[in-house]
């Protein structure tokens, strides 16, 4: 039975809300913030694992960069590819499932932003995910992730609420299951006359959690931020991002 992540129906429906041009702009001052934490030599090779409709991998590439985007919903990255023709950047993209990946001591940098990692149920994929990155590195080689914290989550859940965006109404709602390792969602678009229901879940990482699964699977170093900016992972966090580097 194929899970949530895997519904190509999910991603339709909920790209143009997630992805939407406020996403696209944002790509531009968060790959500062990246390059600032991790800096890469100039014309450094740079994966982006689970690239989405590749708005950080071209905004790499537009920097002279040598990018690699992957990820398993072909809508997008052929929606990646399109764009970067249009642009008349070269950047290689990858249909693949983030477990799968494997290109050995390759890149410089990598990159997992907005909340990319920990969507499987057993939490070995969720290794084997991450030991695909660390292996794609070089020597020396550092990764980025950037998602939403437990610590983060704990401070200011709430149960169930609303927004609207442009022409979209979405209401959510959320349970935290086996004691805070997890939550399940309920989301629920409606746009004009349409609607659509989604069910998906993911795995709550605190910072040392993570900073330890990293570990596990063979990265040297690894410090927790509170943003993409670098600021304190402390009580005002409002992402957990983590720099890990390898050997």
């Amino acid at each position: 039975m194929a899970t949530w992540f895997e519904n190509d129906a999910f991603w339709h429906a909920l790209a143009p809300t997630m992805f939407r041009q406020k996403q696209l702009d944002a790509a531009v001052d968060e790959i500062d913030c990246v390059l600032a934490l991790a800096p890469p030599g100039p014309g450094a090779a740079v994966l982006d694992m689970c690239c989405g409709p590749g708005r950080h991998s071209l905004e790499l590439a537009r920097r002279g960069y040598r990018v690699t985007g992957v990820d398993r919903t072909r809508e997008f990255i052929d929606t990646a590819r399109v764009r970067a023709q249009q642009e008349g950047l070269s950047v290689e993209l990858l249909e693949c499932d983030a477990r799968e990946f494997s290109r050995p001591d390759t890149f410089d940098l990598a990159i997992n932003l907005y909340t990319s990692f920990g969507y499987f149920a057993d939490q070995d994929d969720d290794r084997r995910m991450a030991r695909s990155v660390f292996e794609a590195l070089k020597s020396g080689g550092r990764l980025v992730i950037e998602m939403i914290g437990k610590e983060i989550i704990a401070r200011i859940f709430t149960p169930r609420d609303w927004e609207e965006i442009d022409d979209v109404i979405l209401l959510q709602e959320r349970r935290l299951a086996d004691s805070w390792r997890w939550i399940d969602n309920r989301w629920i678009l409606l746009r004009g006359e349409e609607r659509h229901e989604f069910r998906f879940g993911h795995r709550l990482y605190s910072a040392d959690e993570l900073c330890r699964l990293l570990a596990e699977v063979g990265f040297a170093a690894t410090t927790a931020y509170g943003s993409l900016a670098g600021v304190p992972y402390d009580q005002e966090a409002k992402r957990l991002v983590v720099v890990a580097r390898k050997g």
